[in-house]
């Protein structure tokens, strides 16, 4: 699997902008057939950091209305990376 096929987008959120100050944890959207180590291996190439941990999760598509339509969202997964101390993940370098 290609690394960029692994790792769809980073998770930016106040939850994880609060991990990853206070544990130096970043997360990411990855692909749904994606497991640990092809997670660790593509966040270790791609941004040149050590990762000691990999946490996923398996996250369930929302059902939503339009109307009398009723339609549901994909279900995706969600990837909580661990990093270890002095590594750093900046997604807004200058």
């Amino acid at each position: 699997m290609n690394l960029h096929e692994v790792i769809k987008k980073p998770l930016i959120t106040e939850k994880t902008t609060l991990e990853k100050d206070e544990r130096n944890v970043v997360a990411f959207a990855v692909d749904r057939n994606a497991n640990k180590i092809e997670i660790k291996s593509a966040v270790e190439t791609l941004f040149n950091v050590q990762v000691t941990d990999v946490n996923t999760i398996n996250v369930a598509g929302k059902t939503k209305r339009f109307g009398r339509n009723v339609g549901k969202r994909s279900n995706w997964k969600k990837a909580y990376v661990t990093l270890e101390k002095g590594s750093s993940v900046d997604f807004f370098e200058v």
